[in-house]
C-alpha cells in the first residue's frame, strides 16, 4: 500500500508527499538524476506525474531532484516502488526497500534568465549565480542545459558575461587552498591530436619542485582527454582528500576533476556538451578558468594551437582569445600568461588512450624512438611554468626543463605520481582490429587534417574504448612514396572498426605535394 506524509516531520518530507519503497534501478544516466515509476503506480495515476516531467524525491533529511521516466515492466519497478538510477540512488543514501518520498519539483526559475539571454540579453552576476546554482541542485533537465549551452554559444558571452559565469561556476563547489605562494597550471584549449603534453610537463614541473596539482576534464569532442589518457596508466578518480594527500607528497598529480566537486557545474555542462560536440568560446574560456581557480591555482600558462584544421584557425582570433583569458584571469587574480603554438598537424604518433600513454612514457624514458616534436613542444611549456618560480631567471626554464627530463628525474616523479594515484595492471593493448591508409601518389606531406583524424579515432572507438585511435607514420614536410604508410587505425569492435574504415575510405586527410605548398604561420609569442 502507499502511505502518504501528513506534514508530521516537515523538515524531512513536504506535506502531502507520497510514499514508496526505494529500488535501485541498475542504470547509468551519467550525469542526470532519474527517477522511475510504474504506469500502474497510485501515484503516478493519482498526482498527476508525466514522463520526462521533474519530480523531487526525499528521506531522512535529504532530497533528490530527478527527471521521471515511466515504465510499463514489473521487471523495472513494481506499482508499490519508486526506482532511481545509479546517480540519483547514491545521491539519496538509503537502503533498498525504505521509504521514500515524492512529489512535483518546482521548475527552476532561473529558466526565465536562460530565455532572456536565448533572446539576446545582457545577463548579470546574479543572474548567472541563479543560473548555477539551479543546474548544480539538478533543477535543469538536459534539454534545458542544452537551451543554456545553444543560448551563450549563438548569441555569445561578453568578456564580462564570461567573468560573471567563471564566478558561478567556482562557487558551486569546493575551492582547494594549498597554502603556497605558486601554484602552477596549464592547459591546452585542444583542437590538436595526440597533444598530451600535460603528461609530460606535470612530472618535469614536479620534479623541480613546484606544485602542480593537474585536474583535467574528460574529452569533449576529442578523442582522448589528459584524464583518458592517464587512465591508461593509473587511477584518476580520486576523492578530495586522496588527492591532497598525493600532491602534498608528490608535488603534483594527474587526476579527473569531477570527483574532488571542483566547479561542479562545469562537468554537468561538459555531459551535454559531449554529445552535441559543442565547445563555444565563452564556456571554454569559464570552463578551463574555473576549474584552474577551484584547484587553487595562482599561476596558469594557457596552450592555444594555430592551424587551419585546429579549434582556432587564424592568428587574429588567437590573438583575441589571448586577450580574453588574460582580462578574465587578471580579475580573478590569476598570473596568466598564454602563449601561441603550432597547430597544422598531430602532435606525437598516438591518436586516442593507449596510443597517446605509450607516447608520453616512450619521452619520458627518453626512448631514442620517442616522438620529438612531442618532447620539445612540452619542453617549451615546462620550461615557461618553471620560469615561474621566482628563483628562476627569465629564459633559463627550458634548459632546467631539459635537464630534468634527460636525467631520468622526470620518468622517477611520474612512476611515483602512477604508484600514488594507483598503477593500472595490466594496462589497456592498442586495438587488434588494423587498418592501414596509404599514399597514393609520391611527394611531400604538405598538410594534415586533424578533424578527419581525429574523428577516425572516435569513430574507431576513442576515448570509451582505450586502444581504439590513430596511430600516425607521416607527418608534414616528410617525403613519401606511393604505397607508404601514412597512418595505422586501431579499434577493439567490428562495428566501429568499419565505421572508421568507410570514413578513411572517402580520404585520407594528408595531402601531397611539393615543400612550396606547405602553409607558414607566422606565430606571436
Amino acid at each position: 500500500m502507499n502511505t502518504r506524509n501528513t506534514g508530521a516531520d516537515p523538515g524531512t518530507l513536504n506535506a502531502g508527499t507520497t510514499m514508496l519503497r526505494l529500488r535501485r534501478v541498475g542504470i547509468d544516466t551519467y550525469r542526470e538524476n532519474v527517477a522511475y515509476l510504474h504506469r500502474d503506480c497510485e501515484v503516478y495515476r493519482a498526482e498527476g506525474f508525466q514522463a520526462l516531467a521533474k519530480v523531487e524525491v526525499s528521506a531522512n533529511g535529504r532530497r533528490v531532484l530527478a527527471v521521471l521516466n515511466v515504465v510499463d515492466d514489473s521487471r523495472v519497478v513494481s506499482p508499490e516502488q519508486l526506482g532511481l538510477s545509479e546517480q540519483a540512488f547514491a545521491q539519496i543514501a538509503c537502503a533498498e526497500g525504505e521509504r521514500v518520498g515524492i512529489n512535483h519539483a518546482e521548475p527552476p526559475a532561473s529558466m526565465e534568465l536562460v530565455r532572456r539571454k536565448i533572446f539576446g540579453e545582457r545577463l548579470t552576476q546574479d543572474d548567472y549565480d541563479a543560473i548555477a546554482g539551479d543546474i548544480v541542485e539538478n533543477r535543469y533537465s538536459k534539454l534545458e542545459l542544452a537551451a543554456f549551452l545553444v543560448a551563450g554559444g549563438q548569441m555569445g558571452l561578453d568578456r564580462d558575461e564570461i567573468l560573471y559565469l567563471t564566478r558561478a561556476m567556482v562557487a558551486t563547489g569546493e575551492r582547494l587552498d594549498w597554502d603556497e605562494s605558486v601554484v602552477v597550471d596549464k592547459h591546452c584549449i585542444g583542437g590538436v591530436p595526440g597533444n598530451r603534453t600535460s603528461m609530460l610537463v606535470v612530472p618535469i614541473v614536479a620534479a623541480h619542485g613546484m606544485l602542480i596539482p593537474k585536474t583535467s576534464s574528460r574529452a569533449i569532442t576529442s578523442p582522448a582527454g589528459t584524464a583518458d589518457t592517464m587512465e591508461v596508466l593509473a587511477q584518476v578518480d580520486l576523492e578530495p582528500e586522496t588527492l591532497k594527500h598525493i600532491v602534498r607528497h608528490q608535488r603534483g598529480c594527474l587526476a579527473w576533476g569531477g570527483t574532488a566537486r571542483l566547479a561542479p557545474v562545469d562537468d554537468i555542462l561538459i555531459s551535454v556538451e559531449r554529445p552535441l560536440r559543442m565547445d563555444s568560446r565563452g564556456q571554454m574560456v569559464a570552463s578551463i578558468l574555473s576549474k584552474k581557480l577551484a584547484a587553487g591555482s595562482t599561476h596558469l600558462l594557457i596552450d592555444i594551437p594555430v592551424g587551419p584544421t585546429a579549434k582556432v584557425r587564424h592568428m587574429e582570433h588567437a590573438l583575441s582569445l589571448r586577450k580574453l583569458f588574460e582580462y578574465v584571469g587578471d580579475r580573478l587574480g590569476i598570473h596568466l600568461e598564454v602563449i601561441i603554438t603550432d597547430g597544422r598537424q598531430p602532435v606525437g604518433r598516438g591518436i586516442g588512450p593507449v596510443l597517446e600513454a605509450r607516447d608520453v612514457m616512450q619521452v619520458l624514458e627518453n626512448d631514442p624512438t620517442a616522438p620529438q616534436d612531442l618532447r620539445q613542444r612540452a619542453l617549451r611549456l615546462a620550461g615557461r611554468i618553471i620560469e615561474f618560480d621566482p628563483d628562476v631567471r627569465g629564459g633559463f626554464g627550458y634548459a632546467i626543463a631539459r635537464d630534468i627530463l634527460d636525467s631520468g628525474r622526470a620518468g622517477a616523479k611520474m612512476h611515483a605520481i602512477i604508484e600514488a594515484q594507483g598503477r593500472r595492471s595490466p594496462r589497456p593493448e592498442p586495438g587488434a582490429l588494423v587498418f592501414d591508409v596509404h599514399a597514393t601518389t609520391s611527394g611531400v606531406v604538405t598538410a594534415i587534417d586533424n578533424l578527419l583524424l581525429a574523428r577516425l579515432a572516435r569513430l574507431a572507438g576513442a576515448p570509451m574504448d582505450k586502444g581504439a585511435g590513430v596511430d600516425v607514420h607521416r607527418k608534414i614536410g616528410d617525403a613519401v612514396e606511393t604505397g607508404d604508410l601514412l597512418y595505422r587505425i586501431h579499434a577493439q569492435f567490428p562495428a566501429d572498426f568499419q565505421f572508421a574504415c568507410k570514413a578513411a575510405a572517402g580520404g585520407s586527410g594528408v595531402s601531397i605535394g611539393s615543400p612550396d605548398e606547405i602553409e607558414r604561420i607566422e606565430f606571436a609569442d
